[in-house]
């Protein structure tokens, strides 16, 4: 992956660019806060996209001045009773106090989605603000895999009405594919999907009057745990960042 700091020499680099890679939000947010006049250089308002900043130039956002950062990419197997955001107000442990980040947090890095207190397993936490943007967006179909063991079997006639939908009060939810992990085990299924709404899969389970005993995310957009364990995590490799990007259609 090219270093941003060398980008940001003779020619520059686009300001939306700049915005993303000190951490502060994607590119297109930054667009945002550039035609509502939040954006600086040197002191001076930006008014145009097309900006580009040089090296040794003072941007600042909303009065705050920013950085370019390096990217990190972190893979986490998410342990339970932890809450996937960078702070939280109970004191409550967090995803980022798991891999022992500091408060003041200096890298930037955040969950790229989230996975409730008690849900397990595969999360990405990155401070690359479009790759982010982009791997939540539904437009990109992320494919997320879990395994479900509830208290009850799920009887085939409900495999088949996950597939085809689930009514919830945001709407209907399907899961692109489910199947027994064990046919002569009812409790224990795989489940696709690709939407991120909000407990989603816990949501659709109850709504069938099922209680669910464990949930893990197994795979998101390609990544696994491999052999980390509960609560361990890993950089992910050249090849790993490389995959994401290309899933997600993000070059440069």
């Amino acid at each position: 992956m090219a270093d941003p700091h060398t980008e940001s020499g003779r020619e520059g680099m686009r300001i939306n660019k700049f915005i993303a890679h000190a951490g502060v939000c994607s590119r297109r947010d930054a667009d945002d806060l550039v035609e509502q006049g939040r954006v600086a250089v040197d002191g001076e308002t930006v008014t145009e996209h097309g900006t580009r900043v040089r090296e040794g130039q003072r941007v600042t956002v909303d009065g705050e001045e920013i950085h370019l950062r390096a990217f990190e990419y972190l893979l986490l197997n998410k342990p339970k009773d932890t809450i996937s955001t960078t702070d939280d107000p109970k004191n409550r442990d967090t995803v980022l106090s798991v891999i022992g980040v500091p408060d003041e947090n200096p890298s930037g890095l955040f969950p790229v989605g989230r996975l409730d207190r008690n849900t397990t397993g595969v999360l990405l936490l990155t401070n690359d603000g479009d790759l982010a943007h982009r791997l939540m967006h539904p437009r990109f179909e992320v494919s997320k895999i879990y395994f479900v063991r509830t208290q009850d079997p799920v009887k085939p006639h409900q495999i088949d009405r996950l597939r085809r939908g689930v009514e919830l009060d945001d709407g209907t939810a399907r899961a692109d594919r489910v199947t027994y992990i064990r046919p002569d085990e009812q409790t224990d299924i795989a489940l696709e999907l690709h939407e991120g709404r909000n407990r989603q899969i816990r949501r659709m389970m109850e709504a069938m009057g099922h209680r669910i005993k464990q949930l893990d995310r197994v795979k998101y957009a390609g990544l696994t745990t491999g052999t980390l364990q509960r609560g361990q995590w890993r950089r992910l490799g050249d090849d790993e960042v490389t995959m994401l990007r290309q899933r997600v259609d993000l070059h440069g």
